[in-house]
């Protein structure tokens, strides 16, 4: 049952991502998606959470104090949205998350950002742990190209597909960001 009164939670957009270290990626639309989701959200004057991501590991493109850690700018926080900072690669650790989810009655979270296989999938395997109802938006996330396990190169694209197969049923719902528009619609438009 689909709860209208659903966060958005948009995780980890910062500049960080467009390093080249992190290598190639899919979805390359995904920002421009993710600004679709923002707009109706502040259109119809719904929580908007912005999870920022700022490392610990000294040689990663979130660490504090350089450029890394600013928003880009197509999901850039507006004062009266609600800014997360985590350390982990997962949302609801260390952070009041989940305190402020419920604090205002919210019990379905539409996920969207980067990356998929890492923040996103934790984040949303935690929020289906918890009993949220949890969207994440196939085409506002996206990943890089990883090696697996056994060393083969695996695309973007892979990676992608399979993180968001492991979510798909148990942990979420794994829609289009029209589809989530659509869902939605009533108000989120």
């Amino acid at each position: 049952m689909t709860s209208h009164n659903a966060a958005l939670l948009i995780i980890d957009v910062q500049k960080a991502i467009d390093h080249p270290s992190w290598g190639r990626r899919n979805n390359p639309q995904a920002e421009e998606n993710i600004g679709r989701l923002l707009a109706a959200w502040r259109h119809a004057g719904k929580t908007i959470i912005h999870v920022s991501h700022i490392s610990r590991e000294p040689a990663s493109t979130y660490r504090p104090g350089q450029e890394g850690c600013e928003f880009k700018p197509e999901v850039q926080p507006r004062d009266d949205e609600h800014i997360l900072v985590k350390h982990t690669n997962n949302a609801f650790v260390g952070t009041d998350l989940d305190v402020l989810l419920r604090r205002r009655g919210i019990f379905t979270l539409v996920i969207c950002g980067v990356i998929t296989n890492n923040s996103v999938e934790a984040t949303a395997r935690m929020a289906g742990d918890l009993g949220l109802e949890t969207y994440v938006v196939s085409d506002a996330t996206a990943t890089f190209d990883k090696v697996d396990y056994s060393g083969k190169p695996r695309t973007a694209e892979e990676v992608h597909a399979m993180s968001l197969a492991n979510l798909q049923g148990e942990y979420a719902a794994i829609l289009s960001t029209e589809e989530i528009i659509n869902l939605f619609a009533k108000n989120v438009s």
